[in-house]
């Protein structure tokens, strides 16, 4: 089986795939302090509650915004599976031709995720990742990787809120009965939830402008769903665009899974 690992600044997503197939998937926090034996442990028991062993992983390949975390990954799938992963980096495949202005800055998450939209939607297509930042990628009709646009994140914004000021709560995401709240609880929902998706109708409209009106929408990352509900612009939810994004890399460069 492949082990994809996503390490994100806030979340690492790990998935495993038998074939083409993801079997199994799991979600956890990053925790720039853990060691390698201590995220081993964590993922030791992760396959093991899927009745799994460490043998079961025949390969790794990984995806890192977070180049602490990218060694301590590397070393753990080196003592405890027995593999050198394939890190997506400069130097491997990925079937996007990057026409950014540094390509080497460019993430390795947005990277996938472009790749696998690609493969998987076509092109031109905008792919919006709710995560710790919320990104706008633009791809174009021949697969080409233009650039995007940067925001924070709709948990980011949240908690700055909270952190920021002396008398608004810390809120979780549920969507309010509707836009004028009656109470600050809702009043911060509604400019939250539904501040964000004017901010994707917005960007949506302005890289259509620059891609053609043929141009696909295409969401991923934990809040996705939620945002997808309110506005008919995005097109496609793909909660794991990126663990499938990372088999097609995979299989670009180590053959077929």
């Amino acid at each position: 089986m492949l082990l994809c690992i996503d390490i994100g600044n806030t979340n690492i997503v790990l998935g495993l795939y038998q074939g083409q197939e993801l079997r199994t998937h799991w979600r956890i926090n990053t925790d720039h302090d853990r060691m390698p034996d201590e995220y081993a442990m964590l993922v030791m028991n992760l396959l093991g509650h899927a009745g799994l062993s460490s043998a079961a992983v025949e390969d790794v390949i990984i995806a890192s915004v977070v180049p602490p975390l990218t060694d301590r990954f590397r070393e753990l799938v080196e003592d405890y599976f027995h593999v050198e992963p394939l890190v997506v980096g400069v130097g491997v495949k990925t079937g996007v031709d990057i026409r950014y202005d540094r390509p080497q800055e460019v993430g390795a998450d947005r990277v996938v995720n472009v790749a696998a939209a690609y493969r998987l939607y076509g092109g031109p297509a905008c792919i919006v990742d709710f995560g710790t930042g919320t990104t706008f990628d633009a791809l174009s009709a021949r697969g080409e990787y233009l650039g995007g646009a940067i925001a924070p994140g709709v948990r980011v914004a949240a908690e700055a809120l909270f952190q920021r000021t002396a008398r608004l709560p810390r809120i979780d995401l549920q969507r309010p009965p509707k836009a004028i709240g009656s109470n600050t609880v809702d009043a911060m929902r509604s400019g939250i939830l539904f501040g964000y998706v004017g901010l994707v109708e917005g960007m949506v409209t302005r890289f259509r402008r620059e891609l053609g009106e043929e141009m696909r929408v295409i969401a991923t990352g934990g809040l996705a769903q939620i945002i997808a509900k309110e506005t008919p612009v995005i097109e496609h939810v793909d909660i794991w665009l990126t663990l499938k994004g990372l088999r097609l890399i995979y299989d670009l460069n180590r053959g077929a899974a």
